[in-house]
């Protein structure tokens, strides 16, 4: 049945108005998207025997749908690099393009925090998820030692990046094969350039996802080669560890990319988790809980502007103040949840365009003579008809409070998580929200451009 399964063509679908590749192939009536690593092309995926190989074994099983990200192999290059919510992106207009509701999310390495961002955000979409050779932080903090520093990262890919001594790291099971030494260093080459993986190192640098990790709701399974180079087992680990009742299937072997080394023993865990039936099959119920970023923002002295300018004024004022807004909300995929009085309380998919959202009203509501504060939160919440709650809600209530005169204010999540977006933050120091246990970090956004 492998050997039945072609070559597939390559189709296009757009996001953000860029073309993203993708391919569609295999006999499954289970969806299989399969997320890339750091780099991909998925034309050269099929010219490497063994990587064809474990490709025809996914589809004798799933029809997958595999996809170059933006900036990477066929799809479309852009100036900057991609955040993470707009990986996401390519994931979900890839996934409608071709008719997916629901797939089991396969990804590797640097997709993996990304995939797991994803099925918190957007938990009717995945059924399952499987994390494989990845990480929960791209590079070394004094609290996550289990990655490199962001200093050896790029020294490592000056040194190997497109030449066959990357062989070492990532197919050491492979060492001596000079053919595949050189077809992996082409393969390189020809998903992106020195300098491109370059800025995407250095874009990557401070993504974090371990905050978000106990949102990840679906059945989850984490697989890690002990002996793995490039990615070390203890990320695996880590992730296991912290992803609510995840699955932990730890192999031997030293080799990152899936399709050396025991490639056999690999894809028979992907299929028999990927296949499994759960309590993921059934109906998402009427509030299902998810991952969103939510923003709060008021009018500084608006009990003093109001008794100043007197009821009919300032219901105008008010209304002015709204119609910004929601502009701002339009422009930014936001999504309003309440507009009562002097405030407005709203919910995105993304963090990025959440701050970007809120940086644009402080900045717009200045042409009104008003001054806005705002504060912003990513966590979990539910729904319930019209009405959010959560605790992120209660979060991002109390940031606001703790916001200036036109200042946007953030937690440490919420900085986590924009990475490579373009947005800078300023420590405002470590506050006692009201209500709520610890303390808590918050940072000021600015941004080079809006």
């Amino acid at each position: 049945m492998i050997a039945e399964i072609p070559i597939p063509r390559t189709q296009y679908a757009e996001s953000d108005g860029l073309s993203i590749a993708y391919q569609v192939f295999g006999h499954g009536v289970v969806d299989l998207v399969f997320i890339p690593g750091i780099v991909s092309h998925i034309e050269m995926n099929w010219e490497d025997p063994e990587y064809a190989r474990m490709l025809r074994a996914f589809g004798a099983h799933f029809r997958v749908i595999m996809f170059d990200k933006r900036g990477q192999g066929l799809s479309d290059r852009f100036e900057g690099v991609p955040t993470l919510e707009e990986r996401m992106d390519d994931v979900r207009d890839v996934m409608r393009a071709v008719g997916s509701t629901r797939a089991v999310l396969l990804a590797l390495s640097e997709g993996g925090p990304m995939a797991a961002l994803f099925t918190a955000t957007y938990p009717e979409m995945v059924e399952r998820l499987i994390l494989l050779a990845s990480m929960a932080r791209f590079s070394w903090a004094p609290d996550y030692p289990h990655r490199p520093t962001i200093e050896q990262i790029l020294q490592s890919t000056a040194a190997n990046w497109g030449k066959p001594e990357s062989l070492r790291l990532f197919a050491p099971s492979r060492a001596g094969d000079t053919a595949f030494a050189e077809a992996l260093a082409r393969y390189q080459r020809q998903s992106t350039s020195p300098s491109a993986i370059r800025r995407l190192h250095l874009a990557n640098d401070q993504i974090d996802v371990r905050a978000i990790l106990p949102q990840v709701r679906r059945p989850t399974l984490i697989m890690h080669r002990r002996g793995d180079r490039a990615v070390n087992v203890a990320n695996g680990r880590y992730l296991a560890d912290h992803v609510p009742e995840a699955e932990y299937l730890e192999l031997p072997g030293s080799d990152h990319l899936p399709s050396t080394g025991d490639s056999d023993r690999l894809v028979e865990g992907i299929v028999q988790f990927g296949l499994s039936r759960s309590a993921a099959h059934t109906e998402a119920r009427s509030d299902e809980r998810w991952l969103a970023t939510v923003l709060f923002t008021d009018i500084v002295g608006s009990t003093e502007l109001a008794v100043r300018l007197g009821d009919v004024a300032w219901r105008d004022l008010q209304q002015r103040f709204h119609a910004i807004g929601r502009s701002a909300l339009e422009a930014h995929r936001g999504t309003e949840v309440d507009t009562a009085g002097d405030g407005l309380f709203a919910t995105f998919d993304g963090p990025a365009r959440a701050v970007r959202s809120a940086l644009a009203m402080v900045r717009e509501v200045k042409d009104l003579g008003l001054d806005l504060r705002a504060g912003l939160h990513t966590g979990e919440v539910e729904s319930a008809g019209s009405k959010v709650s959560g605790m992120a809600v209660h979060v991002g209530a109390r940031i606001s409070s703790h916001a200036g005169a036109g200042e946007v204010l953030v937690s440490t999540t919420v900085k986590d998580l924009v990475s490579g977006s373009g947005l800078r933050f300023e420590e405002r120091g470590i506050k006692a929200l009201k209500g709520l246990p610890g303390d808590w970090t918050l940072f000021s956004a600015i941004a080079d451009v809006v």
